[in-house]
């Protein structure tokens, strides 16, 4: 049978919220896509600003109301609960709490067919109803696991890789779809399907999504998803018709007049999942650098989470002692190699996309566009010295000098030289292979994308790279590092995690802003893949 399109979907999806939204009373038509502070008005701010009810800054705001949130604001400001104890009891009267952590645990299963049965557990229905902070899909989708209970943007597609492994073809397809309608309906894919991501996306890997599906169903797939590609292409480039702004939004204009790309969040508040975090990392900031403002720490934060490395030393600035504090992060100042390199891959897929639509005067100017993004990748990001890529300030005028695996990406996309493949190797091999496989960078600052953690993506990333350039006795190391560590805890545990401590092989993974957590969608997806290899 032939496959519905998406504009159906998305014409079905639409009617089926409008008649969900009968049962919701008229005034809450008005808020349905609304953040957690505008639904909730001063009890989000009294929950979230109180260390002493959640641990887990995201709790809240993933509540599910009870009843219609006018209602709850209205008794709200009539209760008005002061103890923690009232308090409490007046959340539970009037939402469904999320638990903390699921944790997913099965019988002594092999690790592959313990994350075929993860499917189904991580696997959500189609979203039938507005409530709270979810942003409705029209398909079943999987989510990571634990805290995370709804899509995530780049950790999607590699989870899709262990789906295809697993012949769960209808499941991509249904993802794929979801993040087509999410453009149709939004501009560009959300961080996350929650209203408090409305105002970033995250690495855009909807290409590759695409690509990969294109591997299963045909090259149809590639002019199907066109318009998405096209609006998710305008939105990452909005602002690069300004020849009077160095930098606006997601786009940086270069001093010889190149384009590039940065990380960018819409709003400079904090984040309503993390919401106390954020004021308190600003007001050290500022006790720090009275120079700075609250709203610049914040977009640097929130752009930190576009990036989808919250947080690295990638985005801080290193201090006298040697140190990193997220208080000095200036994510908008930088230049990202993993950005600009997804970005060439995007527009070298709209130009493949416009040649099977015979649109040649398209496919020439979206070649030329990648054929000079890559040029200033090279010319930008690239050290010859030190023979590595590292990303770049725009404001200094300079690489940052911080090692990290993005570094992997312009050998993922076939960006590099031969010759700059070779030292990308030798690099890999010298500062971030450790017992457990690749450390995402070699410090040690307390955030989760450092030393000691490592992650599955950039695992994948790096080996695949690696493949690429026929540097394959590397790759087959990081490979089978990587899949013994996850195989040993997994003995130990019976859980796969979202990252893993690659150094101390007897230690967990830690650092960020939460524990870690399991389940989970991209470990799964990266070790099927990787271990069903012939």
């Amino acid at each position: 049978m032939k496959r519905l399109s998406v504009n159906f979907l998305f014409l079905c999806s639409f009617l089926l919220l409008n008649a969900c939204s009968s049962v919701i009373k008229p005034e809450e038509k008005q808020v349905s896509i609304l953040p957690p502070q505008d639904l909730y008005g001063k009890l989000f701010f009294d929950v979230q600003e109180n260390e002493s009810l959640f641990s887990d800054s995201k709790t809240f705001v993933d509540a599910v109301p009870r009843i219609a949130p006018a209602d709850i604001r209205k008794k709200y400001s009539e209760e008005k609960p002061e103890t923690n104890a009232e308090m409490m009891a007046f959340l539970n009267e009037n939402f469904l709490i999320p638990e903390a952590n699921n944790n997913y645990e099965t019988d002594s299963s092999s690790i592959n067919l313990h994350i075929n049965k993860l499917w189904d557990v991580l696997k959500r229905p189609a979203d039938k109803q507005v409530s709270g902070t979810l942003i409705p899909l029209p398909n079943p989708y999987i989510v990571p696991g634990g805290r995370f209970r709804e899509i995530y943007y780049w950790d999607s597609y590699f989870t899709m890789l262990g789906l295809q492994e697993d012949g769960e073809i209808e499941t991509i397809r249904n993802m794929v779809d979801n993040f087509a309608w999410l453009i149709e309906s939004y501009g560009f894919i959300p961080n996350g399907n929650r209203t408090y991501y409305l105002s970033r996306s995250q690495p855009p890997f909807f290409a590759k999504m695409v690509e990969l599906l294109a591997e299963i169903e045909g090259e149809e797939v590639y002019t199907e998803y066109l318009p998405a590609l096209q609006k998710e292409y305008d939105f990452w480039m909005d602002g690069s018709g300004n020849a009077d702004l160095e930098a606006y939004k997601r786009v940086v204009k270069l001093p010889d007049g190149e384009i590039l790309n940065r990380y960018w969040d819409n709003k400079d508040t904090p984040r309503p999942e993390s919401y106390r975090e954020d004021v308190e990392t600003a007001e050290k900031a500022i006790a720090e650098n009275p120079k700075r403002t609250r709203e610049e720490i914040y977009r640097d934060l929130r752009a930190g989470a576009e990036s989808g490395w919250d947080f690295s030393s990638r985005w801080l600035s290193i201090n006298g002692n040697g140190d990193f504090n997220l208080y000095s992060i200036y994510t908008t100042q930088i230049i990202p190699v993993d950005l600009n390199s997804l970005l060439y891959n995007l527009e070298q897929t709209l130009a493949r996309a416009y040649e099977l639509e015979a649109a040649s005067e398209k496919v020439e100017v979206y070649l030329k566009k990648a054929e000079n993004r890559k040029a200033a990748i090279q010319k930008y990001l690239w050290e010859e010295g030190t023979g590595f890529y590292f990303d770049y300030n725009f404001k200094k005028a300079h690489t940052t000098g911080i090692y990290s695996l993005a570094g992997v990406y312009p050998l993922f996309f076939e960006i590099s030289e031969d010759e700059q493949a070779s030292t990308v190797s030798n690099t890999l091999e010298q500062v971030f292979l450790r017992p457990g496989g690749l450390v995402s960078t070699p410090h040690n600052t307390g955030q989760q994308w450092d030393a000691p953690n490592g992650w599955a993506p950039l695992q994948y990333m790096s080996i695949e790279g690696l493949r690429n350039y026929g540097i394959d006795q590397l790759a087959s190391e990081i490979k089978e590092r990587w899949l013994k560590l996850n195989q040993n805890v997994y003995e130990n545990t019976y859980k796969l995690l979202e990252k893993y401590n690659v150094e101390d092989l007897s230690k967990e993974s830690g650092g960020g802003e939460y524990p870690t957590q399991d389940g989970f969608g991209w470990t799964n997806g990266v070790y099927q893949k990787l271990s069903k290899e012939e």
